[in-house]
């Protein structure tokens, strides 16, 4: 791991601030976070679409991230859990500084092939930027939720069209408790563990809710 972590550093240090090279280091190795450089070209190749400001939105949020990755990742603990948490950190830090969703509320249709439910497994950063765009406002959020329900039933068929309009993973070592998401954000997901069942009785609001976890590929989904 060491030795992988190190190889990681020097890939940075020689990556430039912009495109997605910098992503580009944690690909193809032990310490591997899949979709960081997906997401980057398909943000990058869809920026034609926008406006002026949109365009700078995203290579700031794209460059935000690269210099982050950089600048902090000598400073975690030499461990890849710490290493992918520092890097779902920032890109909730990073997406929101500068202001993604302005960038993507008019085009929502630049996101479809990110928008993927088998991309949601294993837990990483998609995950993190399905929860960012979930709370970009009531139309954004209603259509990533309506997206990942109508692929989750074909995989998984009948299971999915009960689900209801609130799936909340929460940590492996958080409390036992439910947790009422904002009225805007109709899915949201965490990069680590599986659900937490809820410890109050169900209210008509949660009877169709839906538990999903992080080994969910063994039950047929495909990887990505």
């Amino acid at each position: 791991s060491e030795c992988v972590l190190s190889e990681i550093q020097s890939c940075l240090v020689s990556s430039g601030d912009v495109g997605c090279g910098t992503f580009q280091c944690f690909n193809n190795n032990s310490c591997e976070i899949q979709g960081l450089h997906h997401i980057c070209l398909t943000l990058l190749h869809n920026a034609g679409r926008y406006d002026s400001q949109g365009k700078s939105f995203v290579k700031d949020a794209l460059r935000c991230m690269a210099l982050g990755l950089r600048q902090r990742f000598s400073c975690v603990s030499r461990r890849c859990s710490a290493v992918k948490e520092m890097v779902f950190s920032l890109q909730r830090e990073c997406y929101s500084k500068h202001q993604l969703c302005l960038a993507l509320r008019d085009h929502m249709d630049t996101m479809g092939n990110l928008v993927q439910f088998h991309l949601m497994f294993p837990s990483g950063p998609y995950v993190e930027l399905m929860n960012f765009l979930l709370k970009c406002g009531d139309e954004v959020g209603l259509w990533v939720g309506q997206r990942l329900r109508g692929q989750c039933m074909q995989h998984w068929g009948a299971l999915c069209s009960s689900f209801g309009s609130t799936c909340s993973l929460s940590q492996l070592d958080a409390p036992q408790h439910t947790t009422t998401p904002p009225p805007t954000v109709p899915l949201a997901f965490t990069t680590q563990g599986p659900l937490q069942q809820p410890t109050r009785a169900a209210g008509p609001e949660d009877r169709t809710g839906f538990s999903l976890i992080e080994n969910a590929t063994e039950s047929g989904l495909p990887r990505v």
